[in-house]
């Protein structure tokens, strides 16, 4: 194994105060520059800690260890040797290949570099070994601790249909359902007709989603057990699976609890998760919208029962299914390990959760009671999730290197998570997440305004992503009310999908007429030129400005997400003795003043309008970003790069990298429309390629087990005539 050993200047200094009983609350509070409320009163823990994870958790986990002197030892594969948490930790170990099985999922791997560096404990961050029970074991028998629950809590709450057994005997409400051993599909199958349609299919071990299916009605049962069952047999190795009754409205809520080895549990407060795609959350919110102090003390002492029947110890989340309409709920899982939405409760608690993490694996008492956690709670926090993926193509996970990243300014009241930034890639061996978002504010909504303001902040050139739906999501009227349902994305598909604006409209003009300004402006073409190439065509120097008379053809057009297509507009634009540029979109004028530009950035007056906007060239695209106006994409004529390589005639293409995991088709074979061809697998998620139209298979380009290319051809077909 390799390895970096490196020295950051950092405190070393801890505090040797005594721990403070659990009835007081903290009195040595610290707000960390990113955010992160600490507690300087807590005495000292570890001293060096391996981080078994990557991306934005590991980084997470080591700003807490800095501010606590704690050393950090980062573990990495050979996609992240340039990585953010390798070049945050004070050594890193390479522990093998990009795919998580050969590196971040060999115990072996992680307890080897824990032995070579000396340390103490490992925090396992969340996914990889975080919930594998044999690695906990593992650890207890190095002589590691293991950040987290004892290997007996995460073997009890792993299983779904056990967990469910264990919490009907603590008397916490669970949903009606069959979680027996015996997985013969005639007994499934019975079970299924017992409950009733619709009802939801859950791997037993599964967890984010995968190995979930919701079944509507019989006819559907097997098709829909299958690939369940196949979906837990890759994510999990179990195919094993549960039933359960699914609730037609339902709200995601879970409590964020905490444990320590002497028998102490509290919970941190609710989350609401509701907003949801593929089963999996996308905005998360504390407290929850119209939750009761009496309701929450249900709910949050069922959540205490739940740990308390596993003797639990850390951190873990229970999580609720609960029906808006009869104002039940009942346990669905509990995660055993520290959540990806975690910032919000701490932020309405101000309390840091991986400090406490650290505290009570040190063996020492939670560092506040139920009374001081409820008196300490205040405002509200939202947290949204940015993924490098396409929501109007299916929230289909996207792959590549960020050509630019620029994150809102932090401080106390707003974090950003990440573990990418500008030239960092988003691999296809991993979750396709680039960044959290969190917000607090006095109330709720303004939050949410802070949420909307701060994400328009954002700015990402390389990947599709999904930042546009965000804002959406929380500027629409039913969230803004509060108490979503999950399946909230679905209820108002035509509003957070709307159709492509039309050529003439006003904002669209607008932001024409900048990125016109932008590109041909000579100070900003100077300063931008200085990291260009001489044979960039966005620097090309024809024509400009030194003849005022000049008439410069821009090509552009337009590219949403929603578009299969570019919608082409074509500008016209020529200086004018004021400096102002004049420009004519089909056949609309828009008069563009620069009033300060520096390297793409610049501040405009558009028809007298003034705003701020930055040009981003990647390519031959033009992203615009306007400040509190989202961004658009806009693209040269193809002509002045020279034809683009295309593929003809009738074929199916790969709708992005990954790895082929199922080829239903033959060669000389009939197929109909809508028919499964091949199953590719990327971002730990299957995606179907279906045929467009009904035909026949004329060759097959790939094999199962293959990697292949976004875009790449796998399937030719003779259409049916």
């Amino acid at each position: 194994m390799l390895s970096f050993r490196r020295i950051h200047s950092q405190s070393k200094a801890k505090s040797h105060i005594l721990a403070r009983s659990l009835s007081t609350g903290s009195s040595l509070s610290y707000i960390s520059p990113c955010g992160l409320h600490m507690d300087r009163g807590l005495p000292p823990n570890f001293g060096k800690i391996l981080v078994a994870n990557r991306g934005e958790i590991a980084c997470r986990v080591m700003r807490t260890c800095k501010i606590l002197g704690v050393k950090t030892v980062a573990v990495f594969s050979d996609a992240d040797i340039g990585a953010q948490h390798v070049k945050m930790a004070d050594e890193a170990i390479h522990i093998g290949e990009p795919p998580a099985a050969e590196s971040y999922l060999v115990a072996e791997k992680i307890l080897g570099a824990a032995a070579q560096t000396g340390a103490e404990a490992i925090h396992p961050g969340y996914g990889f070994l975080s919930e594998n029970e044999q690695f906990a074991d593992s650890c207890a028998k190095a002589g590691v601790k293991f950040i987290g629950p004892p290997s007996s809590a995460i073997k009890a709450m792993g299983s779904k249909s056990a967990s469910k057994i264990i919490m009907t005997d603590a008397k916490v409400p669970v949903v009606p359902g069959y979680h027996g051993e015996d997985q013969s599909l005639e007994r499934l199958r019975a079970e299924a007709q017992k409950i009733g349609f619709p009802l939801m299919i859950k791997a037993v071990l599964g967890g984010g989603g995968k190995g979930m299916r919701i079944v509507r009605s019989e006819d559907e049962f097997l098709d829909m057990l299958d690939a369940a069952k196949r979906e837990s047999m890759k994510s999990f190795s179990d195919d094993n699976v549960l039933l359960e009754r699914f609730i037609e409205r339902p709200r995601h809520i879970e409590f964020q609890v905490f444990a320590d080895q002497h028998g102490n549990a509290v919970h941190l407060y609710e989350r609401d998760c509701s907003v949801q795609r593929r089963h999996q959350k996308v905005l998360e919110e504390a407290p929850a919208p119209g939750m009761t102090p009496e309701l929450r003390n249900k709910m949050g002492q069922s959540a205490v029962d739940a740990a308390r029947a596993v003797g639990y110890e850390g951190a873990g989340t229970v999580e609720f299914i609960f029906d808006n309409v009869t104002n039940d709920y009942f346990f669905m899982e509990m995660n055993t390990r520290l959540q990806v939405e975690h910032p919000v409760s701490e932020m309405i608690t101000k309390r840091d959760l991986v400090q406490w993490q650290l505290h009570v694996a040190a063996g020492h008492p939670l560092p506040a009671s139920q009374e001081a956690i409820h008196a300490s709670v205040s405002g509200h926090a939202l947290e949204a999730r940015i993924y490098a993926e396409d929501p109007d193509n299916g929230f289909l996970p996207a792959v590549g290197k960020l050509h630019y990243a620029s994150y809102p300014q932090v401080d106390s009241n707003l974090r950003v998570e990440t573990g990418v930034y500008t030239g960092d890639e988003v691999s296809i061996f991993y979750d396709p997440m680039i960044a959290k978002l969190i917000v607090w504010a006095p109330s709720r909504q303004a939050a949410l305004d802070k949420c909307d303001a701060a994400l328009g902040d954002i700015q990402i050139v390389g990947c599709p992503t999904n930042i546009e739906f965000l804002r959406k999501c929380v500027q629409h009227p039913h969230f803004q009310e509060g108490g979503v349902e999950t399946n909230f994305i679905e209820d108002n598909y035509d509003d957070l999908f709307p159709p492509p604006k039309s050529i003439d409209d006003p904002e669209l003009l607008d932001a024409a007429a900048m990125a016109s300004y932008l590109l041909l402006d000579v100070s900003v073409k100077e300063g931008a030129s200085k990291a260009k190439e001489a044979n960039d065509p966005w620097f090309d120097r024809k024509g400009a400005r030194m003849n005022g008379s000049v008439d410069f053809k821009l090509p552009l057009s337009l590219r949403t997400g929603s578009q299969t297509e570019p919608m082409a507009m074509p500008a016209t634009a020529k200086w004018t003795d004021d400096s102002s540029l004049s420009v004519n979109i089909n056949g609309i004028e828009r008069k563009v003043k620069g009033i300060q530009t520096s390297q793409g950035e610049a501040i405009l007056m558009v028809d007298g309008k003034v705003t701020s906007a930055r040009l981003v060239p990647n390519g031959r695209e033009l992203h615009l970003f306007v400040k509190g106006g989202g961004y658009k994409c806009f693209l040269l004529d193809q002509a002045i790069f020279g034809e683009a390589d295309g593929l003809g005639g009738d074929g199916c293409l790969a709708p992005m990298a990954g790895r082929i995991v199922k080829v239903n088709a033959m060669e000389g074979s009939a197929f109909d429309k809508g028919d499964v061809l091949v199953i590719v697998e990327a971002m730990k998620m299957e995606h179907s390629v279906k045929a467009p139209r009904a035909g026949t298979v004329k060759s097959v380009m790939c094999a199962e087990g293959d990697f292949v290319e976004g875009k790449k051809l796998v399937i030719a077909f003779e259409p049916e005539e």
